[in-house]
């Protein structure tokens, strides 16, 4: 099976910048309602659902970040530039790791 290759545009690049945002701000949002599982032990479903979550969040992020190394590529600009440029667009000047 060989690798499918996709030319992505500015416009879908601040698309899923904007997804992985949104998926990041809900994690920080139950990380914020339940607390920190080590003071107040989670239920089962507390756990897969903030799981899901994280995961949701990890998959969009590794998502973007490789269709912005790809655009970059496509278009001989430089990696760094393209991030910024997404951050821009979407409003994001935060810490990528979510902190």
């Amino acid at each position: 099976m060989g690798c499918l290759l996709v030319a992505h545009t500015f416009e879908e690049l601040v698309e899923k910048q904007r997804a992985a945002d949104q998926a990041r701000a809900r994690v920080k949002e139950m990380r914020d309602a339940l607390g920190a599982p080590a003071h107040e032990p989670w239920t089962e479903a507390q756990t897969e659902t903030y799981e899901t979550a994280w995961r949701a969040w990890r998959d969009l992020s590794r998502d973007v970040q490789a269709a912005m190394g790809e655009y970059a590529k496509d278009e001989g600009l430089d990696r760094a530039e393209v991030v910024a440029d997404v951050e821009r667009a979407t409003g994001d000047s935060s810490d990528p790791s979510g902190d």
